[in-house]
């Protein structure tokens, strides 16, 4: 059984047979050589003629094969096959189907090079190298001659009559650069020559049949040889490939069956393209990808679409099963701060391979000349990302960027911190024209504007590291006469939080903010929130975080409940102080989050019952009730006395996720 006739004498056809192929539909390959046959793939769906015919032998071809649809997929200039075929489906009651290059006009289509003129085919061959065999006639021969070497390098073949051979010779045509001889030629005359000549370009007017067109073209595509066709091809109405293989996809009901390859393409330009990735984005018939990654990487005839959400991009192709081979363009390597990780969930259950690219880390430091095998690696673009406490506590932190004011904010922070001896590496634009790094102190960007193709490495010389655990000493903060939560207190309490490096946390009753501090610190892409009401507290507060440039840490002067109601919903919630709303706090925090994780601090046994009540009666669970003692040694003359301080009961609990 036959679905599909192709007549295949180009490029396109053998797509089109390649596609059937793959698809398994059955179809009838027509080409009109044996060169041509062996172009194709072996395929048990696929029937495979070398004849040329008629337009009797098609009527006939198309009684005895019944398809449902011919595809014509000759050359352009091949009018009169092109008129046979049209009619011959006419007569049959075929479906008939026309497949045109993605754009005729263009000067010069793979393996043929078209021209208006010889002037312009000689201004093209200007910019080439290799001999040229020239079958325009002798009228032309002189236009050939400004052609550099033209008396090596073109083979003039013309009329065998003695005045022709006079005036070429006059032109500079002579010896072995003259070929005198009456046609026609056929086509293994035509290859002959040219394997003798060793020519690379083959010049030739359209001329039908009658002039010997096709004989000269097979020649030239057995030899390697290449067109350059004086004249256009008919003005013709049809179809692409991709839009062929649409049809034939709705036709016979087929799902999308094809390669996808999520590509990087490293800083943009395509000289930073991996060879791996140039090849894959070089056969891809479809191109997904931001515009200016496509614009970059796009070629000629490939289909595209300008899109960068994951989801639409899968509904995209799951509504285009006629591609076999897509490629989505990601800037810098797809496993580096990319959007590969919710492609490849969005993409799942398809056949999906990644290509990586060279990162902005990896160009960027190179740049600059500086190793990164030690170096803190973030992202602040559409991410929380705390790079001020991050550059205090690392010696070498780079980030990613992403927006104009990214620098300058940055810098602006860094100088409020006091941070000014902080040597940055900034840069933007890479691979483009505009491309630009920097390098100063965060003085000198203060006022800077960047693109938002930005990045940002940092060397700080004087980090103060940070502990592997928790444990800041009580000494390093800064206290006066506001009460603290000791630091023997602060470990315990903040190991029964269970922090994430991206918590959003609250700490109520924050007095000095020694908790808030340390949970900034321990969730560097988290938030935390330091609600305080007094305001000597409060002000202790804003010197502690300047002091630890805890810049994820938004301070708020307030009583909960009431200041808690506009926060964003917590994770985990350290209570060291409730003025006596402690119900109602709690009530709000489980609103807020079923799920939430609180720590309770209380001192006096008043506060335990309370909380104890509130703990019973609402919808918590993991209750864990922990009473510390801490005493401290105290040297009185040559002896050491221990001294005791208040006992500390440190509540514990989950929200169970049911509400109350």
């Amino acid at each position: 059984m036959c679905k599909v006739i192709v007549f295949a004498g180009t490029t396109e056809g053998r797509e089109i047979a390649e596609f059937l192929d793959r698809r398994q539909i059955p179809g009838h390959i027509c080409v009109a050589t044996e060169y041509g046959e062996q172009l194709l793939p072996e395929s048990p769906v696929l029937e495979i003629s070398h004849q040329r015919l008629d337009l009797e032998e098609m009527k006939v071809l198309f009684q005895e094969k019944d398809p449902d649809i011919v595809v014509d997929a000759t050359h352009p200039y091949a009018a009169q096959v092109t008129e046979n075929i049209k009619k011959a489906c006419e007569e049959t009651g075929k479906e008939y189907i026309r497949i045109l290059r993605e754009n005729q006009e263009m000067k010069e289509e793979g393996d043929w090079i078209f021209a208006d003129s010889v002037e312009e085919a000689v201004e093209l061959l200007s910019h080439t190298e290799g001999n040229i065999l020239a079958t325009t006639g002798s009228k032309e021969a002189a236009k050939y001659t400004k052609l550099e070497n033209y008396q090596e390098r073109v083979f003039l073949r013309v009329l065998s009559l003695p005045k022709v051979a006079v005036a070429c010779s006059q032109q500079g045509f002579q010896g072995k650069n003259l070929i005198c001889m009456q046609g026609p030629f056929s086509k293994e005359l035509n290859a002959a020559m040219i394997r003798q000549l060793n020519c690379k370009y083959l010049v030739t007017k359209m001329s039908g049949d009658a002039g010997g067109f096709q004989d000269k073209m097979d020649a030239a595509r057995e030899c390697g040889c290449i067109p350059v066709v004086i004249g256009r091809p008919l003005k013709e109405k049809g179809i692409s490939v991709n839009q062929c293989r649409r049809l034939l996809c709705g036709k016979y009901s087929l799902k999308f069956q094809g390669e996808i390859t999520l590509a990087g393409i490293g800083m943009g330009s395509r000289e930073g393209l991996t060879l791996e990735a140039r090849k894959i984005i070089s056969s891809a018939q479809l191109l997904i990808g931001a515009k200016r990654m496509v614009e970059a990487c796009k070629e000629p005839g490939q289909d595209f679409f300008i899109e960068y959400n994951s989801q639409k991009i899968a509904e995209y192709i799951e509504e285009h099963p006629e591609y076999d081979k897509i490629a989505i363009l990601l800037s810098g390597d797809p496993g580096f701060y990319s959007g590969a990780k919710k492609l490849l969930q969005a993409l799942e259950g398809k056949k999906v391979r990644v290509v990586p690219g060279i990162s902005s880390l990896v160009y960027f430091m190179s740049r600059i000349g500086k190793s990164w095998d030690d170096v803190l690696i973030t992202s602040a673009h559409g991410r929380d990302a705390d790079l001020v406490s991050l550059i205090r506590h690392n010696r070498k932190v780079f980030s990613i960027l992403g927006t104009r004011d990214g620098i300058r904010n940055l810098a602006r922070k860094l100088a409020e911190y006091d941070m000014k001896n902080v040597t940055l590496y900034t840069g933007e634009c890479f691979s483009y024209p505009e491309e630009k790094i920097r390098k100063g102190s965060p003085e000198d960007f203060l006022d800077y504007e960047g693109d938002p193709l930005s990045v940002v490495y940092a060397e700080n010389q004087e980090c103060q590291e940070l502990l592997a655990v928790h444990g800041i000493p009580d000494s390093a903060f800064i206290r006066d006469k506001v009460p603290m939560t000791k630091e023997e207190i602060r470990t315990v309490s903040l190991s029964k939080l269970r922090l994430g490096r991206d918590s959003v946390c609250y700490d109520i009753g924050a007095g000095t903010g020694s908790v808030s501090v340390e949970m900034a610190l321990r969730a560097p892409y988290g938030k935390v929130f330091a609600i305080e009401k007094k305001e000597l507290a409060f002000e202790l507060l804003k010197k502690n975080k300047k002091k630890f440039a805890a810049e994820n840490l938004i301070l708020i002067q307030g009583t909960a409940p009431e200041a808690l109601e506009e926060l964003p919903a917590p994770d985990q919630v350290f209570i060291g102080g409730s003025s006596g709303n402690m119900r109602q706090i709690l009530e709000l925090l489980l609103q807020k989050n079923p799920q939430v994780r609180i720590v309770i601090n209380c001192i006096a046994l008043e506060t335990v019952a309370e909380t104890l009540n509130c703990i019973k009666e609402l919808a918590v669970t993991d209750t864990e009730i922990v009473q510390l003692s801490v005493s401290k040694a105290k040297e009185i003359g040559s002896y050491h006395m221990m001294m005791g301080e208040n006992p500390i009961y440190i509540l514990s609990c989950t929200g169970n996720g049911k509400g109350r």
